[in-house]
């Protein structure tokens, strides 16, 4: 079935037994991305990631993961990303399948109205089918108050609209931010608290000034010399670190979606047209040489890696600066190891 704005919170903060196979499409693949993730931990479920090639080789294999029993009793969710028309006659076989234990989710970016994937999710009372597309507005000032709320954070509408427009309205990097906010405000659902702007003047993502994102770049595009001179250069104190962080943590929420469509088979030239607005043109070549360096697989690496060095930084009394350039030198080995 095809689900709207109106209802999807309740089938993702809620989700149904009978629903065996999420279809999260369109245009905004963080949102996408986001809204699985949401799902995933409404489930109480880990994730079990399975590749589109898999399923184009063996359709059987995606009935057979959907099928079996975790070997350590939790809840499993059966992850594909980028899901492409590989995976047709996979889901047609799911849905067709007389019981599953796990669901599946599928993240895809858009599909035309005679995709068969797509028909096969809105037409079937078992499968759930939503259309990311970037909010804006109002949309965007309540996107922020609805994530937020998940966090325990009671976030005013001109604050909400700070939040969406430092994050370029970016579901996947508002929930990010807010994560980060909550734990440092000290909110949880349990214990709701009010978001005022002193927070995020100390931790929020319009928070960093100066040329962070030149530092980001370095490292993701492999620049080893000029990142340590860089790094040479950076003031002792320590103030600095959490702020390269989160450019750094925007240049891969940016990267990851064009990466996933790279490995769906589109070109690379492609790809980058469609970035059009989203990207300054003097970082056009910077990007387009990142994007095709990096696998969606190590960007993700990269991802899990930064948010756990950010946690350690914001709430141990570690030196920042020592263990950022560390990372960073790390991103930047990484990076020339894949030209």
């Amino acid at each position: 079935m095809k689900a709207t704005k109106t209802s999807l919170a309740r089938e993702i903060d809620q989700p149904r037994a009978n629903i065996r196979f999420y279809l999260f499409h369109g245009p905004d693949e963080a949102q996408s991305r986001a809204l699985a993730q949401r799902l995933v931990e409404s489930l109480g479920a880990s994730k079990s990631i399975i590749a589109a090639g898999t399923i184009k080789s063996d359709p059987a294999t995606l009935v057979d993961e959907a099928s079996a029993m975790s070997l350590f009793g939790g809840k499993r969710v059966i992850w594909i990303e980028p899901a492409t028309k590989d995976v047709e006659q996979g889901v047609a076989s799911l849905l067709e399948a007389s019981s599953i234990e796990n669901p599946v989710i599928a993240i895809a970016g858009p599909l035309t109205k005679t995709s068969p994937l797509l028909k096969l999710s809105e037409s079937s009372s078992a499968a759930l089918a939503y259309a990311s597309y970037a909010p804006e507005g109002q949309d965007a000032e309540r996107m922020v108050h609805d994530v937020g709320r998940r966090f325990g954070l009671k976030i005013a509408p001109p604050l909400a609209a700070r939040i969406a427009g430092s994050a370029g309205n970016d579901q996947a990097i508002v929930a990010q931010e807010l994560q980060k906010l909550a734990l440092y405000v000290d909110a949880s659902p349990e214990t709701p608290k009010e978001l005022y702007p002193s927070a995020i003047d100390a931790v929020g993502a319009d928070s960093s000034e100066g040329d962070f994102l030149r530092l980001a770049d370095l490292a993701l595009d492999g620049e080893l010399q000029k990142l340590t001179d860089e790094l040479a250069r950076m003031p002792s104190a320590d103030s600095e670190a959490i702020p390269v962080i989160r450019s750094l943590q925007r240049r891969l929420l940016m990267l990851a979606p064009a990466r996933a469509r790279i490995e769906r088979g589109e070109r690379l030239d492609a790809v980058m047209a469609s970035l059009g607005k989203s990207l300054f043109w003097k970082d056009k070549t910077k990007v387009e040489h990142m994007v095709g360096r990096w696998t969606a697989e190590g960007l993700a690496t990269a991802a899990e890696r930064l948010g756990q060095l950010e946690r350690s930084l914001m709430f141990t009394n570690a030196p920042s600066r020592e263990a950022l350039g560390e990372e960073l030198v790390a991103i930047a080995r990484k990076a020339r190891s894949s030209r």
